[in-house]
């Protein structure tokens, strides 16, 4: 039995139950009861205790769109690159990166992400890879590490005609691997997807290939009208809208992620919501790649289910809620937009999204809920109950607040020690991996 007590306890159950000094009691890897400090710590005196002192108690978070395989970017200048919009972004930077990386800069990146995302409390990540200069086991290089380090992960292969037919199709068939393997394990803490790039490198022929070898449970990871140029070209093309177009072809249902959305008008948001088709907002890569502020506030009123994510540009979802709750005020230049939604889409949609791929309640610590809880080290100034927390969560949490996280009933981190890894040899690794990355790049 492990014990988790002596804090301020976000719950997060369906009566916002709050606790002013609460406590877990987890067995297994299963939240066994929930309650006040002095109750649980006399029920079970034996317990394994972590002591919250005074900080704040709640669930492992979930980041609903990453991209492991960009970790390596941090720092990096490619000879000639200077982008004037997101096309040349992605094939300046992301399309020149991945085409270089290896196995082994796979499995590191990976290594190093997860052990960011334990840092800053993300116990479950939704990841979407691609690496074509290396494409088959590429995906084992991240599930091993997540499986390895305790965390939950969601994977798959990002599909692409841009590198021409051979690479696509081995693309498919990693995805495709990777969906059998996570079918057959039981744990829980593997799922995969079949993972598209965007409309405007998938081909209707590609998409028929895709969907004939997902298979029945499996959903589609892919990226929808991100930028202006993605509309533009099925527009051009195929004489219809992106959201139309996938709809068609069978991709949009209650399994698919689509990642973005800033470009999608009434219409397609109704065939989102019609196929209960999920939604990922990622505010600082769309504010980064300069491809505009997606209407996630008319998505949120529709009633579709939308999660928020960071599309690889941190591993901070703390982070990630700031920057949400202020470029949809400064783009609609509205001061009361964005208090409830994004919340909502952080730490109640994220959970919604990871139900229907993981069996039992993540996001969430109630009994027989999966034990994925984090400490923080938060002493509020002010007033805190359940009623305001998101307040105090966004004025005064940031990812390095965290001081403990525990996932599946195993503590990955304590005291913001690393208890999974020797995080100081995998950085000196690292460096050397990405180090010989670059100079290929830059020749």
């Amino acid at each position: 039995m492990l014990l988790v007590g002596n804090g301020r306890l976000i719950t997060r159950d369906h009566n916002n139950t709050f606790y002013e000094n609460g406590a877990v009691a987890i067995e297994g890897n299963l939240i066994h009861e929930v309650g006040t400090y002095e109750s649980l710590k006399e029920k079970y005196p034996q317990a394994q205790f972590i002591d919250a002192h005074g900080g704040v108690i709640m669930p492992g978070l979930i980041n609903t769109h990453n991209h492991i395989y960009s970790a390596f970017a941090r720092g990096l200048s490619i000879k000639g690159y200077n982008p004037k919009n997101f096309s040349d972004i992605l094939e300046g930077l992301w399309w020149t990166l991945d085409r270089k990386l290896t196995l082994e800069n796979d499995l590191l990146s990976a290594y190093a992400v997860f052990v960011d995302c334990i840092k800053n409390g993300v116990t479950t990540i939704f990841d979407h890879h691609a690496s074509y200069g290396d494409i088959p086991n590429s995906l084992d290089m991240i599930i091993d590490p997540a499986k390895e380090l305790g965390v939950r992960a969601c994977v798959c292969y990002e599909v692409s005609d841009r590198d021409g037919q051979k690479k696509m199709e081995e693309a498919v068939l990693e995805n495709e691997r990777a969906i059998d393997r996570a079918e057959g394990d039981t744990s829980d803490m593997l799922h995969a997807m079949m993972g598209l790039h965007a409309a405007f490198t998938l081909s209707n022929e590609t998409l028929k290939f895709c969907a004939e070898h997902k298979g029945d449970k499996a959903g589609f990871h892919v990226h929808v009208a991100e930028g202006p140029a993605d509309v533009a070209d099925s527009l051009h093309k195929y004489g219809k809208r992106i959201v139309n177009r996938l709809y068609e072809q069978g991709i949009l249902g209650p399994k698919t992620l689509a990642i973005h959305c800033v470009h999608v008008n009434p219409a397609e948001m109704e065939l989102l919501k019609e196929t209960d088709t999920m939604v990922v907002h990622n505010p600082e890569s769309n504010m980064g790649n300069a491809v505009g502020c997606g209407p996630v506030i008319q998505l949120f009123k529709k009633g579709i289910t939308l999660g928020l994510g960071t599309d690889g540009y941190t591993n901070d979802m703390f982070e990630s809620y700031k920057v949400g709750n202020i470029i949809h005020k400064h783009h609609l230049c509205d001061p009361t937009v964005a208090w409830g939604e994004i919340p909502t889409m952080l730490f109640e949609n994220n959970a919604k999204i990871a139900a229907r791929f993981f069996r039992k309640p993540l996001g969430v610590i109630e009994k027989d809920a999966y034990a994925d809880v984090i400490v923080t080290d938060y002493d509020p100034l002010t007033p805190m109950d359940g009623n305001n927390c998101n307040g105090h969560i966004l004025f005064g949490m940031n990812g390095r607040s965290v001081t403990h996280t525990i996932c599946n009933g195993k503590v990955l981190m304590a005291d913001r020690k690393i208890l999974v890894a020797d995080e100081a040899d995998l950085m000196k690794r690292c460096r050397a991996s990405a180090a010989k990355l670059w100079q290929s790049i830059n020749g």
